[in-house]
C-alpha cells in the first residue's frame, strides 16, 4: 500500500470518530478546556510528562516539537495511529525509514488502548487530507521517539461512543466506560458547575462550607435509612438521608450561612433513576424567608450555568401546589408543552351518563379533560387502549377518548349523550381542532388530576416517538412550586398524618392557628424547584420554636420526641429563624448534560437494584467478622439450605 493511499484510508476511518467529536457535548469538551489560550493550555501540562494534550494542537503549533501521552484509539497497518486523551484526538504519523525502525515496531506492536508517550514534530496535513470535523484536523505529528507505557489486553468493548454497549456491561467495566468522550464531558461539566457554585456561595455571599457526620442516628419520618452496626450490643448508627438536623444545629450555633456538597443515603430499594447514595448541594441560612432562598438559588444557577447552554432568565415562575395539580396533574409540571387539564364539570352536569352523574354529585367530584393535538393522525387504537389500561391499572380510573373529525363532529360513544350545543361548548373549552383527541375522566378531584397528568406525559411520549416534537430538548423551563400541604394522610391508615416534606417544616404563617385544630388543612412553607418536569430541589422554612416542634412530632405525627431530644433542646437555646434548600446535583447535571440517566453523570453509580456491578457490592462477610458487632444473619430457608450444601 502506498503512503498516500494509506492516508486516504485513514481519513475515511477517522470520519467516524470526528462525527463523534462534532456532537454538542464533544464540542463542549473542546471549548470548555480552552484550547486557544496558551496560558490555559499550560494548566493541563504542568507537572506531567507531556508538552501538550491530544486535543490541543492547531496550525499555530506547526514546526514545534511536542510530547503527547494517551491511549491508542486506532491504528492503521503501521502507517498511522490516532492518540486519544481526555481532551481529544491527534493523528500520529509513524516513520517508515530504516533509521526509525525501532519506533515503527514499538507502535505497530502496541495493541489498541495501550498507553503510549510519543515525541515528534507538528506538521500540516497534506492538501486534501485535512479533516474539518476534527478540532486537530489541520495537523499531524511525525513521531521521532515512542514508548509504550502500558500495553492493553483485549477489552470487552471498544472505547468509542458510537459503539452500543449494555448499561450492565458499562457498569461492570466502569473504569473503561469512563474513557469515553461522553463520560469525560459529563464529569467535567459536573466539576465545573460545582466549582462555580462554591465560588458563588463562599466567595460572593459569605457561606461557610462545613462537613457534617456520616454516622448519625435514626430520623423519624421520611425515607428509610441504612443502618450501620456498632460494637455496642443492639446499637446502630444510621447513614443520614440528608444533613437536615446538622444544618439546623449550625444555624443555632450562629454560623449564619452554611453549604455543603453533601453525600446522602436512602434505602429506597429498586426505584428507577434513583441511587441509594447521592449528592446534594445543601444550603441553610438564618434570618431568611422563602423569597430570599428563591433569589439565592436563581442567582446560584445563573452564575454556575454553562455558557454553552442557552442562558436562563430570572426570576423563575412560581405556581402553587393546588394549581400544579389542577392544571398538570403533578407537583412537578413539565411546562415546555401545553395539553393542560381543563375542568369541564359544568357542561357535564346535565349529561345523563351514570358514572358522570355519580362523579359531579359528590363533594370532591369533577369531570376533567386534556386535548392531544393531532392525536388521531399519530395515535392508533392500540395506543388509546394502552392509555386506558394504564389509567385503570395504576389509578383504578376509567378514561374515555373523543376524536374531532374533519367535519367537526365528535367520534365517540359519548357523543350520542351530548347535544350539539354541548359538543360545541366542549370543543371551544378545550380549543379542539380537527384530528385532535380528547381524553376525559370523571371522579374525585385529586385522582382525576393525577390520572390525566399521567396520560398527558404518556401521550407526549407516544407523539414524540412518532416524530412530533412537543418538548424542546434544548429548552430549560424552571418552576417554583409552593404552598404544599404540611401533612398528608397515610396511605396505609388515612386516619393518621405524615409529613409531606419532613417534620421540621414550618407551617404557612396564615395557617398557623389551624395546626392545633385542623392540621390536615395546613399549608407549609415548603418549596420545590422543578426543571423540565423533574424535581431538582426542595426546601423549606424550618420550625424554630421548640414547643411547636414538639407538638408536631408528638401530637400530629405520633412520633417519639425523645428521638430528637438534642434538637428540641437546641431549639430552646435561642434558635434564630432559618430556612434552606437542597439541590439534587445528580439530577440537575443529568438534565443540563442531556444524559438519559443520572447514572451517566456519576463516576461510579449503583445499578437499578442498588448493586455495584464492578466490585459486586454488597457482599457477604464471615460470621467471625460479624461477631464484634453482636450480629447473626437469619438466612432465608433456600439460602440456608444452599449454605449447608
Amino acid at each position: 500500500m502506498s503512503f498516500r493511499h494509506g492516508l486516504r484510508l485513514l481519513y475515511c476511518q477517522l470520519s467516524l470518530f470526528s462525527r463523534e467529536l462534532n456532537r454538542p457535548w464533544c464540542r463542549y469538551v473542546s471549548s470548555s478546556l480552552a484550547l486557544s489560550s496558551e496560558k490555559r493550555a499550560s494548566d493541563f501540562n504542568s507537572f506531567v510528562a507531556r508538552t501538550n494534550t491530544c486535543g490541543e494542537l492547531r496550525s499555530a503549533h506547526v514546526g514545534q516539537e511536542v510530547t503527547l501521552c494517551g491511549w491508542i484509539q486506532y491504528q492503521r497497518q503501521g502507517l498511522f495511529l490516532v492518540l486519544r486523551d481526555f481532551q481529544g484526538l491527534t493523528q500520529i504519523i509513524i516513520p517508515q525509514d530504516e533509521a526509525h525502525s525501532h519506533v515503527k515496531k514499538v507502535l505497530y506492536d502496541a495493541p489498541v488502548e495501550s498507553v503510549v508517550r510519543v515525541t515528534g514534530t507538528v506538521t500540516s496535513r497534506p492538501p486534501g487530507q485535512k479533516n474539518p470535523r476534527m478540532p486537530t484536523g489541520d495537523i499531524e505529528v511525525k513521531v521521532k521517539t515512542a514508548e509504550v507505557l502500558n500495553s492493553c489486553k483485549k477489552l470487552p468493548f471498544e472505547i468509542k461512543d458510537f459503539i452500543k454497549k449494555s448499561e450492565a456491561l458499562r457498569m461492570q467495566y466502569r473504569y473503561l466506560d469512563l474513557r469515553s468522550f461522553q463520560m469525560q464531558h459529563n464529569l467535567r461539566l459536573r466539576s465545573q458547575m460545582v466549582m462555580k457554585m462554591r465560588e458563588y456561595l463562599c466567595n460572593l455571599h459569605g457561606f461557610v462550607d462545613v462537613e457534617t457526620p456520616t454516622l448519625f442516628k435514626r430520623t423519624p419520618g421520611g425515607a428509610k435509612e441504612f443502618v450501620v452496626p456498632s460494637r455496642e450490643p443492639g446499637k446502630f448508627y444510621c447513614l443520614p438521608q440528608s444533613p437536615q438536623q446538622f444544618k439546623q444545629l449550625l444555624m443555632i450555633g450562629g454560623l449564619d450561612r452554611y453549604f455543603q456538597v453533601a453525600r446522602c443515603y436512602r434505602d429506597e430499594g429498586s426505584k428507577p433513576d434513583r441511587q441509594p447514595e447521592f449528592t446534594q448541594i445543601d444550603i441553610e441560612m438564618s434570618f431568611v424567608d422563602q423569597a430570599g432562598i428563591q433569589r439565592l438559588i436563581e442567582g446560584l444557577l445563573q452564575y454556575s450555568w454553562p455558557i454553552e447552554r442557552a442562558p436562563i432568565t430570572t426570576p423563575f415562575p412560581s405556581m402553587s401546589y393546588a394549581e400544579a395539580l389542577a392544571e398538570y396533574g403533578t407537583d412537578k409540571p413539565d411546562t415546555r408543552f401545553g395539553m393542560k387539564i381543563i375542568d369541564v364539570s359544568d357542561m357535564f352536569r346535565s349529561v345523563e351518563i351514570g358514572f358522570v352523574q355519580n362523579a359531579v354529585n359528590k363533594p370532591q367530584g369533577t369531570v376533567k379533560a386534556i386535548c392531544i393535538p393531532q392525536g388521531a393522525r399519530h395515535l392508533q387504537n392500540k395506543d388509546f387502549q394502552s392509555l386506558k389500561e394504564s389509567a385503570k391499572s395504576q389509578f383504578s380510573q376509567e378514561v374515555l377518548h373523543l376524536i374531532l373529525k374533519p367535519d367537526e363532529s365528535l367520534k365517540s360513544p359519548l357523543s350520542k349523550f351530548l347535544s350539539e350545543e354541548q359538543q360545541s361548548e366542549l370543543i371551544q373549552a378545550l380549543k379542539v381542532q380537527a384530528d385532535d383527541v380528547v381524553l376525559l375522566a370523571a371522579g374525585e378531584h385529586e385522582k382525576v388530576c393525577l390520572v390525566l397528568g399521567n396520560m398527558r406525559l404518556e401521550s407526549a411520549n407516544l407523539l414524540e416517538s412518532r416524530g412530533l416534537v412537543l418538548r424542546d430538548p434544548t429548552a430549560f423551563h424552571f418552576l417554583w412550586v409552593v404552598d404544599f400541604p404540611l401533612f398528608l394522610h397515610k396511605e396505609e391508615n388515612p386516619a393518621e398524618l405524615e409529613s409531606a416534606h419532613h417534620p421540621f417544616t414550618a407551617p404557612h404563617p396564615s395557617d398557623t392557628s389551624l395546626l392545633y385544630s385542623e392540621p390536615a388543612k395546613v399549608r407549609s412553607q415548603h418549596y420545590d424547584l422543578v426543571l423540565n418536569g423533574s424535581e431538582i430541589g426542595g426546601g423549606s422554612i424550618r420550625i424554630h420554636n421548640a414547643e411547636q416542634q414538639r407538638f408536631v412530632l408528638e401530637t400530629v405525627l405520633k412520633e417519639d420526641p425523645e428521638l430528637l431530644s438534642h434538637l428540641l433542646e437546641a431549639l430552646k437555646c435561642g434558635a434564630p429563624p432559618h430556612g434552606g434548600i437542597a439541590l439534587g446535583l445528580d439530577r440537575l447535571i443529568c438534565l443540563v448534560a442531556g444524559a438519559p440517566s443520572i447514572r451517566d453523570v456519576i463516576a461510579f453509580p449503583k445499578s437499578f437494584k442498588g448493586r455495584d456491578l464492578m466490585s459486586n457490592a454488597p457482599d457477604y462477610i464471615t460470621p467471625e467478622e460479624l461477631e464484634p458487632y453482636h450480629i447473626q444473619v437469619a438466612w432465608p430457608a433456600a439460602e440456608a439450605e444452599a449454605n449447608k450444601n
